[in-house]
């Protein structure tokens, strides 16, 4: 079983060793613009407990907390004027489908990603 290990962009983001200028912030939620954007907007949601992948989060978190999560992202995409022509939530599990930050979070990419996603998200348009 892999270690959640604290030495992680995402990690220092959160404890503020990283400055960054989130998008939204609260207790337990971080979401920023991705440094390097694959739609005109790209955000990175993060929650703020030690979760290493999705899995992590559902099994780890309380209940309350994985609602509150999609619940802030799906209110993001409205405020962003998303909703009306679509977005995209990515999530990577593992190494193996293009995890490369082993701290749980997601994508909301507006429309459809540039070509260049491909290589960045490991997917394929």
């Amino acid at each position: 079983m892999a270690i959640y290990s604290k030495d992680n962009p995402f990690y220092k983001m959160i404890t503020g060793e990283i400055k960054v200028s989130p998008v939204y912030e609260d207790d337990l939620v971080l979401a920023i613009n991705d440094l390097y954007p694959q739609a005109p907007v790209h955000i990175l949601f993060i929650p703020k407990g030690e979760y290493l992948s999705f899995d992590d989060f559902i099994v780890k978190a309380k209940a309350d907390e994985v609602v509150n999560f999609f619940k802030i992202i799906q209110k993001i995409a409205v405020e962003k004027g998303l909703s009306e022509n679509g977005y995209r939530l990515v999530m990577n599990h593992k190494a193996s489908v293009g995890q490369s930050v082993f701290h749980f979070h997601v994508h909301l990419l507006s429309n459809l990603a540039s070509k260049q996603a491909e290589s960045h998200l490991g997917l394929k348009l």
